[in-house]
């Protein structure tokens, strides 16, 4: 017996998840255990849920997070990999209810799998959409090749030199990541220092990618969430291949970046 049974919302809900953990481990951003994806899926709890006993005692969270009491949430396992979640996701990850000190958390199905070692980032980012009331309830972390190698050069950590180039590369990922790309410096993977750096970022940005580690994407659905790497991965892709082609590619201009912002009425910055 799985909790999915007769919970069609709730099934349909994982189900994503585990669509999107096999998109990243074909495009090679999942190696071994790498990334991990949460989603907020308290819509779908019912009585029943509520009333399931823990299968392991409470484990702390890392911080008090009080827009998250009475919240459950679908987390890949700790040391889990997203090949096996995609094919099967209630044995590679787990259902978990916050405690009501909100300093805790425990989990209540399927099976006593751990939730992943970033736990705190995470449920940090959930409480901080509550808190906004935005709708977010996706986080996915991967590690995009790409990306990540853009963030071995200074030049490219500085604020929004690296949101531009990739905007310039291709009109869609002006349009389908119209925040751009925040950026965070080097944390130690599961600090409590790199959720907070990473909220203050999600102020202006829904990506981050973190200093010669990966990338955060959140957004209300896991599918949007991935498709927003996607499409800036792209855009890396197509500045590689020029490059390795011998020469700079010139890129879209900031009027023409900015017409499309004006055009399908995007949110982000006007560029000078």
């Amino acid at each position: 017996m799985s909790i999915l049974d007769g919970r069609e919302g709730l099934k349909n809900a994982v189900y994503a998840v585990a669509e999107v953990a096999g998109y990243l481990w074909t495009k090679g951003w999942a190696e071994r255990n790498g990334g991990n994806i949460t989603l907020n899926i308290t819509e779908f709890v019912d009585e029943e849920i509520r009333k399931m006993p823990a299968i392991l005692e409470p484990r702390p969270i890392g911080d008090t997070l009080p827009f998250l009491k009475g919240c459950y949430f679908y987390c890949k396992g700790t040391n889990k990999r997203m090949r096996d979640l995609a094919r099967d996701p209630m044995s590679h990850g787990s259902i978990i209810r916050i405690c009501e000190d909100c300093t805790n958390y425990e989990i209540i199905a399927d099976k006593p799998v751990i939730p992943t070692s970033e736990i705190v980032s995470h449920l940090s980012f959930h409480n901080s959409f509550i808190k906004k009331e935005n709708g977010y309830k996706a986080v996915v972390h991967t590690h995009p090749i790409d990306l990540v190698a853009f963030s071995h050069s200074n030049k490219y950590l500085q604020k929004d030199v690296l949101t531009r180039l990739l905007w310039s590369m291709i009109p869609e990922t002006r349009a389908f990541c119209p925040k751009g790309l925040g950026i965070v410096p080097y944390r130690m993977p599961g600090s409590k220092e790199l959720a907070e750096e990473t909220l203050k970022q999600l102020d202006e940005y829904d990506v981050v990618l973190w200093e010669k580690h990966g990338v955060v994407s959140v957004s209300k659905d896991v599918g949007e969430a991935f498709d927003m790497i996607d499409t800036l991965s792209k855009s890396a892709q197509i500045y590689m291949n020029a490059k390795t082609m011998g020469f700079e590619p010139d890129g879209m201009s900031s009027q023409q970046m900015n017409d499309i912002k004006r055009d399908f009425n995007l949110p982000g910055k006007v560029l000078e």
